[in-house]
């Protein structure tokens, strides 16, 4: 098992810092080795009984130590949370999963420009993440690599060459997979209303969506090819393909997605301006 001679800190320890935390003790990182910045008393305490890493419920000396500081907070309080960190850790290499706030914002309230932001999104919990990366112009090689050691734990990555092009990742893969247990929910209800318990329709629907995803990986053809494959002229998928173009399902899905965009743009301009 590898193991990791960087300190870490985590400012605000909810379910994505879990996921990464999680994933870095499976690489053989040590608890001693991670710092957690979390005022709430019962996610302070998950983080203890999960990982044995007791969380400090502000920011203190101790983060001194860190070699890269992950914040895993809510946009909206980002400035606010970034004031008592920013004297302990001008030195250290920042890497931000708060959506929608600009590199721009963060180096201005934390005092450095070593700074990457990234767009994971909740499959990392299962060790299935997509995370798509942007570094500012200083951040060097060796602290990209830093930051892909520790994002790979959760899954794969992505850098990005223009930073708004995290507006469209945070669209795509950020908010997908609300949209694969939308479908997933369709699917359940059209199937119990033929005749399956929910359950069946839910382990069937499940299974589709992993195994499709799984054929689509491992092949090098596009997804409307594959889509073409199974789409007989005439037959049964050929009536449900039909019925979601009828009913404009593909637009409206890629209409859903650009409004995702445009709320990520908003969410920069709302809360980057402290």
């Amino acid at each position: 098992m590898s193991t990791f001679s960087n300190t870490l800190a985590f400012i605000g320890g909810g379910n994505m810092a879990s996921a990464i935390i999680g994933g870095l003790i499976r690489q053989g990182m040590k608890p001693e080795q991670i710092l957690v910045v979390e005022p709430f008393a019962e996610t302070a305490a998950k983080l203890l009984s999960d990982f044995g890493i007791t969380a400090l419920s502000a920011a203190d000396p101790s983060l001194s130590r860190a070699d890269l500081v992950v914040w895993a907070v809510k946009p909206q309080v980002f400035s606010e949370a970034a004031a008592p960190v920013m004297p302990f850790t001008r030195s250290a290499l920042h890497l931000s999963v708060a959506a929608g706030i600009r590199t721009d914002s963060i180096c201005r309230w934390l005092g450095t420009n070593r700074v990457v932001r990234c767009m994971p999104n909740t499959p990392a919990l299962v060790g299935q993440g997509m995370t798509g990366l942007f570094p500012c112009p200083t951040v060097t090689l060796a602290d990209q690599a830093l930051v892909e050691r520790v994002i790979s734990t959760t899954g794969k990555f992505l850098w990005l060459q223009q930073e708004s092009q995290l507006d469209a990742v945070t669209a795509l893969s950020g908010s997908g997979p609300a949209y694969v247990f939308y479908f997933l929910e369709a699917m359940t209800e059209a199937g119990a209303s033929m005749g399956l318990s929910a359950a069946q329709a839910y382990q069937l629907a499940v299974a589709t969506f992993s195994g499709a995803s799984s054929l689509a990986a491992a092949s090098t053809e596009p997804a409307e090819v594959l889509r073409q494959r199974v789409t007989s002229k005439g037959g049964t998928t050929y009536a449900a393909i039909t019925a979601l173009e009828t009913s404009g399902v593909k637009a409206s899905f890629v209409k859903a997605m650009h409004a995702a965009e445009v709320r990520a743009r908003e969410l920069g301009d709302e809360f980057g301006k402290a």
